[in-house]
């Protein structure tokens, strides 16, 4: 079976990403420089599976960890999962947001080219849209940014379009095309069944879930809410919420449509194909806050705050494509999201700073 590079793969996604991976007989590899992941993530890994993972401590902007990694390993594909995350630190740290997702990208991929691996699955958002014009959001709609994460992603998605170009004005020589997915995907949240495995952010957490597990749990005393004037339903900004297990799926998916030459170019030929994966609904922020305290029996305190610079008031996708291209559809339902969230949260209230 095929070996998959994951870089990154120590995160929330890409743990849950490893087990999908390895659930469909994939060998993958890890590189992870454990800046906003934990060790221990990967332990857990290897005790829900039972199979061991090889894994590089490095940054993917490393050059030599790179080549070593593909000199040692036959990598036929790459999920990119790598890269700082965070809407509100991106506008405070412009610099470290480009320097670290901008020169990781293109570090890997004159890796990849000198290597000849050539199919990428890379880990994308729906900030690329900005703040959309219409809902729900299918990938022909007009890109934008309002945050320097989100803008990373969007060069980033230019970044690899333009190798894909090039690569078919070059004629696709045997060997050189590039075949590339741009999952484009929304706000992943739960956790993995076992409850093993979840979502830790260092610090204060930037993301909705985490932070309402925190105040359940008794970590944080009260959630705030940042806005409550957008024109939505109840004031509160509105996403799709998908489950990190889907999502995991859907990169497993995005795998095999690469090595299985379905893309949307004529066999072997070059693309850079975005794929949204989301639910298709949208859930206000006040509806998550009731569905995770009917899953968890919590009541969760909160306050309401000035809106943060960069959301958006709603943003949830059309994900008719993946089911098209990929054969894949979100299955969970946003009680199985909290339900499994809260079961990790419950029993790991320190998240894997007790594993």
């Amino acid at each position: 079976m095929s070996t998959i590079l994951v870089t990154g793969g120590a995160g929330y996604i890409g743990t849950h990403t490893l087990i999908s991976l390895l659930g469909a007989g994939y060998h993958p590899v890890v590189i992870d420089n454990f800046q906003n992941s934990k060790p221990e993530a990967l332990s857990r890994v290897r005790q829900i599976t039972g199979r061991e993972v090889p894994v590089y401590a490095a940054d993917v902007r490393d050059e030599r960890t790179l080549a070593r990694i593909f000199h040692e390993h036959p990598i036929d594909a790459v999920i990119h999962f790598a890269g700082l995350k965070a809407v509100g630190e991106s506008v405070r740290m412009p610099v470290s947001y480009y320097d670290n997702n901008l020169i990781s990208t293109l570090r890997l991929i004159q890796a990849m080219d000198q290597h000849g691996c050539r199919r990428l699955v890379f880990s994308s958002s729906a900030t690329v849209y900005g703040d959309p014009a219409r809902l729900p959001l299918t990938e022909d709609a007009p890109l934008s940014a309002t945050n320097p994460y989100g803008r990373s992603k969007l060069i980033i998605e230019d970044m690899l379009r333009d190798l894909a170009i090039a690569a078919r004005l070059g004629g696709d020589a045997a060997g050189t095309a590039w075949q590339i997915a741009l999952l484009r995907y929304f706000n992943p949240v739960g956790a993995h069944p076992s409850g093993m495995i979840g979502e830790d952010p260092n610090g204060i957490p930037n993301n909705l879930f985490p932070y309402i597990q925190q105040v359940a749990v008794g970590r944080l005393k009260e959630l705030q809410i940042f806005g409550a004037d957008y024109p939505t339903t109840d004031g509160t900004g509105v996403r799709d919420y998908i489950h990190v297990m889907d999502l995991a799926e859907g990169h497993v998916e995005a795998v095999r449509f690469l090595l299985g030459g379905r893309g949307a170019a004529a066999p072997g030929g070059s693309f850079a194909e975005a794929i949204n994966l989301g639910t298709g609904s949208g859930v206000s922020v006040l509806q998550a806050v009731r569905a995770f305290e009917a899953a968890s029996g919590k009541q969760i305190p909160f306050r309401m705050a000035p809106r943060r610079p960069g959301d958006v008031a709603a943003c949830f996708a059309d994900a008719g494509k993946a089911a098209r291209l990929l054969g894949w559809t979100a299955r969970r339902k946003l009680a199985d999201m909290c339900e499994d969230a809260w079961r990790w949260q419950s029993l790991n209230p320190l998240g894997f700073a007790q594993g």
